[in-house]
């Protein structure tokens, strides 16, 4: 694979992170990502197992050194194990981690495939552990099949960081209690703050918690030592006592932290997004259908100038949506 030029944007910012959405489908609604009622884009205008695999590859040989893989649901994607093996193969040629986003409730079927494949380092969306919220976030989950796909990471060797979308007035009064669990059982966490990303059934707005906030009744119950830890992605870490777990803030709106943004996102439908909050996209399946991988790294090229400073989310009671497309065409 012959390299290429890094991927350096008009700021200055090299681009090391590649985020594959691998569907936009989910086997979950979660009230604050999707609507009820979703339309799904139809399987004819998705990028195939090949493709990926080749974007992927050129991002690779120009500099990027971390993928993860997301969707929706990724693993509802049938292809997706082949797919994770044969970008495994390029760890320690280029590939420093290949990891992956999932909500878990098919990770028990998939955990050591994955790491036979390579991957060291898993996220799962675990928004509560009551049964009940959780069904009700995710309008028809089941808790009990996600804490057994979790386990079973574990026990595949997989180390295991749960995110969590703080929600008010649903989970935000489990969040201490979600961070002894995660201690105990040798999980980090990550806490989010909800975006506005698609027009959802809901005002985002009602259940928007700053993580200042959150993150001053942990201090108050746990001790938190700031840490240097860098996972790649934009949260900032601090190590809770006695366990060592890390505890992450990823903060869009409280505390921005795109003057490091080292990220670009690849949709199924071959989109490159340069910024989830803007609507600006370089169509890279064209660009490889019509034209090979030369015109793919022109295509690049021509998002490295377009990547924008910023993103330009808010939350306010009634307001819409910073972007149209929901959380799950993007990918997490």
């Amino acid at each position: 694979m012959s390299c290429g030029p890094a991927l350096i944007d008009r700021h200055g910012r090299t681009i090391s992170y590649l985020r594959i959405s691998v569907t936009d489908r989910c086997d979950l609604r979660c009230r604050y990502c999707m609507a009820e009622e979703m339309t799904f884009l139809p399987k004819a205008q998705l990028l195939s197992l090949e493709e990926i695999a080749l974007i992927a590859e050129r991002f690779i040989a120009r500099g990027v050194t971390k993928i993860r893989l997301s969707g929706g649901e990724p693993l509802v994607r049938r292809d997706v194990g082949e797919l994770v093996r044969r970008l495994g193969r390029s760890l320690g040629h280029g590939l420093d981690e290949l990891t992956m986003t999932t909500n878990a409730t098919r990770l028990a079927d998939h955990a050591e495939a994955l790491y036979a494949a390579g991957m060291r380092r898993i996220n799962v969306s675990l928004d509560s552990r009551d049964p009940a919220t959780f069904r009700h976030i995710t309008r028809h989950g089941d808790v009990a099949q996600v804490l057994d796909g979790i386990f079973a990471a574990r026990d595949a060797g997989l180390k295991v960081k749960i995110n969590l979308v703080a929600l008010k007035g649903l989970n935000d009064h489990e969040i201490p209690e979600m961070l002894a669990w995660c201690g105990a059982n040798g999980f980090d966490l990550s806490l989010i703050e909800t975006m506005p990303l698609g027009a959802i059934d809901e005002d985002r707005a009602d259940r928007f918690v700053p993580l200042t906030q959150v993150f001053a009744d942990l201090a108050a119950r746990f001790t938190l030592d700031p840490s240097d830890h860098n996972s790649g992605g934009p949260a900032r870490y601090w190590r809770v006592s006695p366990w060592g777990t890390k505890l992450g803030l990823i903060s869009p709106l409280t505390n921005n932290f795109c003057a490091t943004c080292n990220r670009v996102r690849l949709t199924t439908e071959g989109k490159l997004f340069m910024c989830l909050g803007h609507d600006d996209q370089v169509d890279l399946k064209t660009a490889i259908r019509e034209g090979g991988l030369a015109a793919l790294d022109a295509a690049l090229d021509a998002a490295m100038i377009r990547k924008p400073e910023r993103h330009d989310f808010a939350i306010a009671p009634g307001s819409a949506p910073a972007v149209a497309r929901h959380m799950s065409v993007t990918g997490g």
